[in-house]
Formats: C-alpha cells, structure tokens, sequence
C-alpha cells in the first residue's frame, strides 16, 4: 500500500493538461480562464458622480454658499457646457461630472428656491466624484489561470471583453459496476441494491466543472466489462466504481489490464477507500478504479478525482485544501491507514459521527467534514486541533 500523499503524486502524472477554448462572456462563468485579459477600458471612462445632486466649482464649497442652477447632467446624458464659479449643474448618479466641477453637493445638502440653491450646515465630507479610472485602467489585467466565477463575469464584462479563452470541460465518463446494481426508479430483485455512487460522483464532477456522463451499469462478467469499456468514446478521465478489488467477482483491473491499462499503483494506506487503482488506458484516457463502498467512492472523489481534475484544468497539482478546528470530543487511536472520518464543524469545533461504517450515506449526507486521523495517530484529547477537509 503507499499513503495518500504518493498515491496523489502518482495521479498528478497520469494528468494532462486540456487544450483551451474560446466561449461568449455569458457561457463564461464556472470556466477556468486560460489566458489572461486586459481592459479595453477604464471604469469608470469619466468622473462621475456618486450620487444625485449638484456639480459645483471644487472651491467655496461651504455652509452658506449659493449658486445658480444652469443645466442638468444624467446617466447617459452629459452636461454640455462647463461649470464656472457660482454656478450649479443639477446632477445624478453616475453622470458624467461637468468641466469645471470638483464637488457635488448631495441633494440632502441644499436648500433650492428656483434656480437658487444654497449649501445648508448639513454640509457633510468628500467630492461625491468617483475618478475616471478609479476602478480599473486600460490594460490592466485578470491573470490567468483563475476559475471565473459571477463576480469575475461582472468585472469582465466592465472591461469590454466578450469571449475568453478556457480551457476546455474535463470529459468524465463514470462506470459502475456489479450484478447487485439497479438504477434508481427501477424494481431492485431481492439480491439488488440501488446504484448510487455514480450519481453523488456526477454531481460532484459537475460542481468542479466536468463534462460527466453515466455508462450503463457493468455486470461481473469480462464481455460486460469490455461492453463497457468501449463506450468510453473520448472521454479524458474514466471512473469506475466497484470491482476494483481482488475477489472472485473483481474483474475491473484484469479487463482493464486486458484492452492495455497501464497500471500506476493499487491499494492505498487510507479508509475508507483502500482498493483503489489508478492508470493510462490504451487510448490515452486516464482512468481511476473507485472503491464500491458508497462513502469510500464519495470520499476518495473528495481526496483524489477532485485535485486531479483542477490539474486538468490548469490550475495546478495540489491535495485539497485542509484546514483546522478543535475537537469536540476525545477521540480513539487510529489504526495504521490514514482515516477520512465523517464529521460536522460547527463555531469552529469538530464533532465525529460515532458510527463510520463506509456504507451509510445518510452519515455522509449530514456531514459537512472530513476529519483527517493520521496514520497511527494517538488517542487525541477533547481541544485538540485537528485537520479536516470541508465537504
């Protein structure tokens, strides 16, 4: 068995960066920008007020002071003219400030009798302008790579830009495998159980940016396998679930083997999730053999589909991001396996479900942690801090 930190190097060297693509800013978001991109322009392209009221001279600006109104500015709709000592421009959020102006008086600030106003003592502080380019200038840039997401789009689109350039969706072809599996909807025999793994994957793939799709389910026989397997079209990452182990009815590595797999490594010092493999199909396709158990599948998507996949997408070979919280509790000695253990953090302590079997998903469903139990780690007392990955 080798530990889960080798088991990642091994799968970072079966990854492979994928080519790019140009899409419309609005397909844009959830998409790892591959180049970077610079503004066409700067935002704002003028000074502009920030808020409704009047533009005056930058001088005199003082309790007291009064001025003739001589025009309006609007959003969209400048002022043409400009503004000299003792005169006013009626103006709105986001209109271009007229020549001239240095300071807009809030509408809450005058006193207006005609086409008079007067700056009361409510007078507050600041010129209410937002400079020309204050937000962003020509040129500057979003770097690359970066996974866009609304706030990005929006900024984006402030600059001018209408197509990017992402790198293209992972193209995950997900096979589960086993006579016991009927697909949900379906009248499972008595000896059946529903698949499930395959859909909590799906989703999880899609989340992070996957193109993924379902193949039928694989019976234990090698012609179903190889079935199977040739459905796989041009897919870039092949996840099968179950029948990666080493019983009777374990056929996954053998047909894999048999249509040209190249295996990097099987078995992983980690629970759950042990009988794991990993390796180079014949066509170029990476594949990883998932453990059957429904949390083991759902875990190791969490420690190790997951980083695989933001390195296909360029955004670089890295394990999950672990953080830390205080046990709630005290908590037994681990075994000699790296232990992913169902948890929920609340007000940053952490509380581990009692029971950790690898089949119960209504655990995992109320979970919103995976605490981290090295590897022969000792009892750890309530107060400890302590590793986890959030899920």
């Amino acid at each position: 068995m080798i530990s889960v930190s080798e088991a990642l190097d091994h799968l970072f060297e079966l990854a492979t960066p994928l080519p790019t693509e140009t899409v419309p800013l609005t397909q844009a978001n959830g998409r790892v920008l591959a180049e970077a991109v610079a503004a066409t322009r700067n935002q704002p392209p003028f000074s502009a007020s920030a808020m409704d009221g009047y533009a005056v001279a930058a001088q005199g600006v003082v309790a007291g002071a009064s001025y003739k109104v001589i025009g309006e500015a609007a959003a969209g709709h400048a002022f043409d003219g400009s503004v000299a000592a003792g005169q006013a421009v009626r103006i709105f959020t986001g209109a271009p400030v007229p020549e001239g102006a240095g300071h807009v008086v809030i509408q809450e600030d005058i006193d207006r009798d005609g086409d008079t106003i007067t700056i009361t003592d409510r007078l507050g502080s600041g010129t209410n302008i937002r400079p020309a380019g204050g937000d962003f200038t020509v040129g500057q840039t979003i770097a690359a790579p970066r996974l866009l997401r609304p706030n990005d789009v929006a900024l984006l689109a402030a600059m001018n830009i209408g197509n990017v350039t992402v790198t293209r969706r992972p193209k995950v072809a997900i096979m589960a495998t086993g006579d016991e599996l009927v697909m949900p909807g379906e009248n499972p025999g008595p000896d059946q159980i529903i698949a499930s793994n395959s859909f909590g994957l799906q989703a999880m793939l899609r989340d992070a940016g996957c193109e993924a799709r379902l193949l039928p389910i694989a019976r234990d026989t090698e012609s179903s396998l190889r079935t199977a397997f040739s459905l796989i079209d041009d897919a870039d990452l092949v996840i099968t679930i179950g029948g990666a182990s080493v019983g009777d009815h374990d056929l996954v590595g053998k047909v894999a083997a048999d249509l040209g797999m190249q295996r990097s490594f099987y078995k992983i010092a980690m629970r759950p999730g042990k009988p794991l493999m990993a390796g180079k199909l014949a066509n170029g396709a990476m594949m990883i053999g998932l453990p059957g158990n429904p949390v083991s599948a759902m875990v190791c998507g969490q420690v190790f589909v997951l980083p695989v996949i933001r390195a296909m997408l360029g955004l670089g070979q890295a394990a999950p991001i672990e953080q830390t919280a205080t046990l709630a509790h005290d908590l037994a000695a681990n075994g000699p396996r790296q232990h992913y253990m169902r948890a929920k953090v609340d007000a940053g302590e952490i509380r581990v479900f009692g029971n950790q079997d690898s089949s119960l998903l209504t655990v995992l469903s109320t979970a919103n942690a995976l605490l981290i139990a090295p590897p022969n780690a000792p009892r750890m007392a309530k107060g400890t801090s302590v590793r986890f990955l959030p899920i």
